[in-house]
């Protein structure tokens, strides 16, 4: 956060002893103002069993509003994490679930990430229905101690070793972009994916920097270095290495199978049916947007818990995520057209939605544009030097 900013910080109400006293560093570090914007999973649970059918995906303008002039007045966007409403959904209808999303508020907000106008990050905020979840148990203390270890607050100087952990995720990043790979392959139990690269796809880290010079680190914990695919350009079937967590519902099981680039069936207990639900939510919903790797040394991997909360869950391990690209892990990718996206195969869509495949028992190997490969991840362990 930099001095004079307006700090818009995502809370349901569970979070609020986190958002202020975030609201009060923030003061002491100069801010100009910091605001509350609300989210609460049970208004989404009204709105999906008693909402009118046109109303579903309506975004209120002022939303919009409030997006579009924390871009231009480039504020500081903070998003809480950690559902205090977990189960909010469970029982509702999947396709009136995956359609209650106000779509051009996460159009707008997706453009507003790949602009890099403000800086922005995600954190986790343990609670009782969430540790309730997770455990089994509400025991918060346990989960705070689980969250802490990912974001290293057991370390003598946390600042240090995060710094010394977005370092060497983007020593790896610039490891896979001197190769420039054309594709990566993922072989184990049930998997045995290609995801095809784009000519211009470029490897990062959640190490972001915005287009007025603020680095910021957009997601504690981070593990992961990704890039975006060619989304016409996935073939293969995956297996799921941990749970689906889609809104609603928990799939598990679950196992893809892809055709030139597009989901073509998917397999795996009740949950599926919420999960293919989303897939249907648009075009680009069955298609590729990001491909991210994460070996053995991810803390939060470590674990070995089941989070059933993207935040973490994502960086526990290997995955793609379907639904809508990454601009900026597209070589000059904001100045493109959308006819120059699509010619390059980089997915358009409002969802996004992770999907885990790694795992000790899954290999990944980069390939050349003539299908020579060599190994990135073996035994879940990083393999480039």
């Amino acid at each position: 956060m930099q001095p004079g900013q307006v700090v818009d910080v995502y809370a349901q109400a569970e979070h609020a002893p986190l958002a202020r006293a975030i609201a009060r560093v923030a003061y002491a570090a100069g801010a100009g103002y910091v605001d509350i914007e609300p989210r609460d999973p049970l208004l989404r649970r009204a709105l999906v069993d008693l909402g009118r059918d046109e109303w579903l995906d309506w975004t209120p303008p002022w939303r919009l509003a409030r997006l579009e002039w924390l871009d231009e007045n480039r504020g500081a966007v903070i998003s809480i994490a950690g559902d205090a409403h977990p189960d909010a959904l469970a029982g509702a209808d999947p396709a009136r679930v995956a359609r209650a999303v106000p779509r051009a508020w996460a159009e707008r907000n997706s453009r507003s990430g790949d602009a890099r106008e403000v800086n922005w990050t995600i954190v986790a905020y343990p609670n009782p229905r969430w540790a309730e979840k997770v455990l089994g148990t509400p025991d918060v203390e346990r989960l705070w101690e689980l969250v802490a270890r990912t974001v290293r607050l057991d370390e003598p100087d946390p600042v240090a070793a995060w710094r010394e952990h977005v370092a060497e995720l983007e020593r790896r990043a610039v490891q896979l972009n001197d190769r420039r790979f054309d594709a990566v392959r993922f072989r184990g139990p049930g998997t045995d994916l290609v995801v095809g690269l784009t000519q211009k796809s470029v490897w990062g880290s959640a190490v972001e920097e915005t287009v007025w010079g603020v680095q910021h680190v957009v997601n504690l914990p981070t593990e992961e270095v990704f890039t975006t695919p060619d989304c016409r350009r996935t073939d293969g079937a995956l297996r799921c290495t941990r749970p689906v967590a889609t809104p609603g519902s928990v799939a598990e099981d679950v196992e893809l199978v892809f055709e030139r680039g597009r989901v073509v069936e998917v397999r795996g207990d009740g949950g599926s049916d919420a999960f293919r639900e989303q897939l249907a939510f648009d075009t680009g919903a069955s298609m590729l947007g990001e491909l991210a790797l994460v070996d053995g040394s991810s803390r939060v991997g470590q674990l070995g818990v089941v989070f059933f909360d993207t935040l973490l869950d994502e960086n526990a391990t290997s995955h793609v995520a379907l639904g809508s690209a990454y601009l900026s892990a597209i070589e000059g990718g904001l100045e493109l057209t959308a006819e120059e996206r699509a010619a390059l195969g980089v997915n358009d869509s409002a969802m996004h939605i992770d999907v885990m495949l790694g795992g000790p028992d899954v290999d990944a190997d980069g390939l050349d544009a003539a299908g020579a490969a060599t190994p990135i991840i073996r035994d879940d362990r990083w393999q480039l030097a």
